[in-house]
Parts: C-alpha cells; structure tokens; sequence
C-alpha cells in the first residue's frame, strides 16, 4: 500500500495555494505532485517551484506532459466554473478523481461533516462554494431535528479575499449555494445571498443562517446546531459563533408567507457564524477561502484513505 496518494492541483491563486501549503504541512495520506497554472510569474507557481513540487504554466495540457501525470490518484481543480467541465474531462478519460472547488457542479455536492462518506466512490466531487461549506452544516443541523421550510443564508466577505475566479462566478456561486442548501441541508426551499464587503480593514468572513422551522424546540435546536458547529471546527478552527442563537415563533396570529411555498408556523432560528482563517498562505480575514481549502483537503483525504484500502484488499 502506498503511503501517500499524489494530488495536483489546477489553479495558481489564492485557493489553489493555500491548498498546496495545507497539503504540505498537514496532510498524512496526500502527497503534492504538480501544481498548475497559466501565468509563469503567478506567486503561487513560483511559491511550488521553491518548494519543490512539479509545475506547469501550460493548464491541463501541461499537467498531462508532466512525468508525473500518470502517479496523479486526485485532480484539485481551483479556476473557474467554466473551465472545469474541459479539466474534467480530460481526467475522466485518465482515471482521475476530481475534487472541484469551482460552482460547476457537474459532481455531487459534499459537506464533509454532512455527507462525506457518502460519494467515496465518485469519479468528481463538488465542494458546493465557501457560503455553502460555512452554512449548509447549520441548516443540515436544522434538519436533523426539525422540518426546515426554509433557509436563507447570507455570506459576507472581503472584497480583499474575492479574487478574479470568486467575482466571474457570482452566479454560480447563488444557484449552486441554494441547490446545495436543499439538496444537502435538507431545506424544501433554499436562498443564497453573497456580500463582498470593501471595509478597511478587510472583515473577516461573517455568515448568517436563517431558518424557518417546525417540530423542534429551541433548546434542541441550540443543541443540534452546536454540536455541528463543534464537527466543523475538527478541520476549521476558526469557524464559531459569532453570538448566541436567536428565535422567534410564529402562530396562526402571525404566520409567514413563503413565496411559492405557503404559509408557515413554527420557529423562526437566526445563526450568527464567523470564520477566521488558518492564514498559512492567505490572511486570516479569508476564512471564506479557508474553509474551501480545508473542505477539499477533508474530502480528498477520505476518498485517498478508502483508495489505498481498496489497493490492500
């Protein structure tokens, strides 16, 4: 059995940088094998370089030149939604696992403390977007106790931490957020907002969850919630509540109406997250990148681990 599965990653920013070091640094069962990029004097291509890992500035193409290429077990892709459907492919076709940190969605979302262990077994798996891997655990929290009717999140960030891949994929980044909110968190009706706040100094990322909830009470719903915050917190330190949990009940007297969903009575839950990095390549204001980066280190380290067992067996 290997010790170690060799990962790439795709995509020399911010993310895909911060990826590499949290690799390097931390991680028993993956191993950096190349890092890709498209700008030669990007700060993450020369960052690799001193540290010895194999890089390209050809993209994918130059990936797949690499004398590497062939030990690669998982793909990272770091660019953008519409780039990823052509990465994909090409590692389809090589038997490569991907672990996508785009919105593209083209593999099922994951929520490593919701359903990690559930698509092991996937050739591409999507890490949903920051605002969904800082939110969805809290609605899914919601869920596991009580109906949610609805849950609506806000995520507000640095402009700082935005890069040029963030801001051409704001769209994506709402869509895919709300699926992933319905479809992981357990919401029959989801919506996302995103905030990319130009405060000087840049604010760390700060997060809210609000949902609309029956057949729970509060002190069980404070217990769900905290219990997953703590889960989280396993691979996010800087993930916390910001203050306690707020509720409010609506009756019969006062009910809500949903749009396209009713009217609903019941229990109105606001979470107040904030989300401070691990500042090992980025400042600790980029928790919203941060929390992508330890996600997607999570999910690969689980899907290497069940990959080497499979070797052994």
């Amino acid at each position: 059995m290997s010790a170690k599965v060799k990962v790439a990653i795709i995509g020399s920013g911010n993310i895909g940088t911060d990826l590499m070091i949290k690799v390097m640094r931390n991680s028993k069962v993956l191993e950096m094998g190349a890092f890709v990029g498209i700008d030669p004097e990007s700060d993450g291509l020369k960052r690799a370089q001193r540290l010895g890992v194999a890089t390209t500035h050809e993209g994918i193409e130059g990936l797949q030149k690499l004398d590497v290429w062939p030990e690669i077990g998982i793909v990272f892709d770091a660019t953008s939604a519409g780039a990823h459907k052509k990465h994909n492919d090409v590692c389809k076709a090589a038997g490569k696992i991907m672990i996508d940190l785009t919105p593209a969605a083209i593999g099922p979302y994951v929520i490593p403390v919701v359903n990690g262990d559930v698509h092991l077994d996937a050739q591409n798996v999507n890490m949903v977007t920051c605002g969904g891997q800082a939110t969805i655990p809290i609605v899914a929290a919601v869920s596991s106790v009580a109906k949610v009717h609805y849950a609506e999140i806000v995520a507000s960030i640095s402009s700082k931490s935005a890069g040029p891949g963030t801001r051409a994929n704001i769209d994506e980044f709402t869509e895919t957020t709300r699926h992933g909110i319905e479809q992981v968190g357990g919401a029959a009706r989801g919506r996302a907002i995103i905030i990319l706040n130009p405060a000087e100094p840049p604010m760390i990322m700060r997060d809210t969850v609000f949902t609309l909830s029956s057949g729970a009470d509060e002190a069980t719903i404070t217990k769900a919630v905290k219990e997953q915050i703590e889960r989280v917190q396993a691979y996010v330190p800087g993930y916390r509540l910001k203050q306690e949990l707020q509720f409010e009940h609506f009756g019969s007297n006062n009910p809500v109406h949903i749009p396209g969903h009713g009217t609903f009575e019941g229990i109105k839950t606001s979470v107040f997250l904030e989300v401070e990095g691990a500042a090992h390549y980025l400042p600790a204001y980029a928790g919203n990148l941060d929390i992508m980066t330890s996600a997607g280190m999570r999910t690969a380290e689980k899907i290497a681990t069940r990959k080497m067992l499979k070797e052994v067996a």
